[in-house]
């Protein structure tokens, strides 16, 4: 599902093009060749009270889904995957994969992806006025590399309310981002349950 609200693009923070810098540095050697990775299957997401999960197809290309708060500006362009998902009611999500050409510059990647996530509430409120924004830090996982589960709340001056979950997980040379959203607030965020699905999609992968 794509979050109601819609931003510009934002200059990306120091954090980030510190991060960027590393990734555009050029490969010593060869790429070895990686499968491709695999994704998550409707019934690993998060189970809804009500209604089931439908996903879609793995699709070439960055999802729109994620550009609240993730971008491809300043870092290499690698080959994304998506596939999204939906249920009947206003809730949906999307796995993003990318496989970079080292293990560090998918480590700064990974990186990269979650500084944008964290400073994500703060660029929301920068460059809307009319909508309050609050991010939170749920952990990291002990799966594979390791992965970081992050929280999303905007509310408009109008009232509409949105929630995200969105987590950045790495296995080896390849990054996944996950993004759960919904209408409502933080006491609607299955937490636990998405912490669940992170650590299937990074173990997933390969």
């Amino acid at each position: 599902m794509s979050m109601r609200i819609r931003t510009a693009a934002v200059t990306a923070l120091a954090a980030a093009l510190t991060a960027a810098a590393v990734l555009t540095a050029p490969a010593a050697t060869a790429t070895p060749k990686t499968p491709a990775p695999a994704f998550l299957s409707a019934s690993q997401l998060p189970p809804h009270p009500t209604s089931s999960w439908t996903a879609g197809p793995v699709t070439e290309g960055f999802p729109e889904q994620l550009d609240l708060c993730v971008h491809t500006e300043g870092v290499p362009s690698y080959d994304y995957r998506h596939r999204t998902f939906r249920t009947d009611l206003d809730t949906g999500a999307v796995q993003l994969t990318v496989v970079a050409d080292t293990a560090a510059h998918a480590k700064a990647l990974a990186k990269h992806y979650d500084d944008l996530i964290r400073t994500c509430a703060d660029r929301i409120e920068e460059s809307s006025p009319d909508t309050v924004a609050e991010g939170r830090d749920y952990g990291t996982l002990p799966v594979e590399e390791g992965a970081r589960v992050r929280g999303l709340h905007t509310e408009t001056s109008w009232g509409a309310t949105d929630i995200a979950l969105l987590s950045v997980g790495r296995d080896n040379r390849t990054v996944t981002v996950v993004q759960w959203a919904q209408l409502g607030n933080f006491t609607d965020a299955p937490v636990a349950a998405f912490k669940k699905t992170t650590t299937r999609a990074v173990n997933k992968l390969y």
